[in-house]
């Protein structure tokens, strides 16, 4: 543990090594995130019979978060929502009295028909709850929207078929972020591409906007597998024209990010991808399991390795489990520099919430 006097030390001694440093680019932060930030819990009823039947899959749901605002009063900087296709809408209303759900427009749901429960059921109702905070607050780093696009089959266990994703729900999802976020809120592909022959080489000549340039913004991920990423893409070189990042291989022309959700079996990997320039996104626990056993191995590998985006389900500790388990930045920073770009540190890259 360090003392009194080392910790004055050490804060005394972080701007001269923040001097030494070129300014910090949007890969070099680290920042806490939540995972299906929009979920709800179910309701009671609806999970008493879920744990009858399927106690493994209860657990696994049995999570929920605060209002959207709310998380990033609290310091989140990356948040995720798993959007529905409805172009025409009413497709996942069945069984529900909400009158969202018959407008047309994405919808924000976890498993429909099944755990249903969002603090904004439309897209564009998170998009301008997440605009409004960041107008507030204009000095913040830049926030990390992970997106699922949902595509499972839910009837045979009592949910709702979801829409497929094709080209056309993918270029409607584009414009429906770009109806509410204008191109001054949004870092995309094409900003970091440049001048240069790809997506890929940009990120690898260190081609991140600067942090101080990119204060107030958002930017987008699909975190999603080949099949899928590869529908949004098209025939694209690299990312052009598109608002999202996407999930790929680090020999891709549009990479740029990857989800890489172990951090212990994937430690290795996270710390070269981060090293070379990627945007990287892991996750501190799944499932509920960590929280119900306290086990803090993967937080602690987690927040350790370098990723810039750690997600959690437990931004709060869930009082129901022993322990307290709870993800937060070390020294309670909203945004610090990156334990493996910038091991030297520069203290609070966010001193406000």
């Amino acid at each position: 543990m360090r003392t009194a006097l080392g910790s004055v030390a050490f804060l005394l001694a972080a701007p001269a090594a923040a001097q030494e440093q070129p300014p910090p680019r949007i890969n070099d932060i680290a920042v806490i995130g939540t995972h299906n930030s929009y979920k709800l819990a179910m309701p009671t009823e609806t999970m008493a019979k879920l744990r009858a039947t399927n106690p493994q899959m209860a657990d696994a749901l049995d999570y929920a978060h605060r209002p959207l605002a709310e998380q990033l009063d609290a310091g989140a900087r990356q948040l995720e929502l798993d959007v529905n296709y409805d172009p025409a809408g009413g497709h996942y209303a069945r069984g529900s009295s909400d009158p969202k759900l018959r407008r047309r427009g994405f919808k924000v749901l976890h498993i429909p028909g099944i755990d249903n429960g969002s603090s904004c059921v439309l897209l564009t109702e998170c998009l301008q709850a997440i605009r409004a905070w960041s107008d507030a607050h204009p000095r913040h780093v830049p926030i990390l929207l992970m997106f699922n696009a949902k595509d499972e089959q839910n009837a045979a266990r009592g949910g709702i078929d979801a829409l497929p994703f094709d080209a056309a729900a993918y270029d409607a999802l584009d414009a429906e972020i770009r109806s509410v976020l204008k191109p001054d809120k949004l870092i995309t592909p094409d900003d970091v591409q440049g001048k240069f022959p790809t997506l890929r080489d940009a990120v690898l000549a260190g081609n991140w906007p600067l942090l101080e340039a990119s204060r107030g913004k958002i930017l987008f991920a699909l975190d999603e597998p080949p099949a899928k990423v590869a529908v949004y893409r098209g025939a694209r070189k690299s990312l052009e024209g598109r608002v999202f990042f996407i999930n790929t291989d680090e020999q891709s022309p549009a990479a740029a990010y990857l989800t890489l959700n172990d951090p212990i079996g994937d430690a290795e990997r996270i710390r070269r991808d981060v090293t070379a320039g990627y945007l990287v996104r892991t996750r501190a626990d799944a499932n509920t399991s960590e929280a119900r056993a306290n086990d803090t191995r993967p937080r602690d590998a987690a927040l350790a390795g370098g990723a810039q985006f750690v997600s959690t389900d437990y931004l709060w500790a869930d009082p129901r489990f022993a322990g307290g388990y709870r993800v937060q930045s070390p020294g309670g920073l909203v945004a610090r520099c990156n334990p493996v770009r910038r091991p030297a540190g520069c203290g609070n890259l966010e001193a406000g919430k």
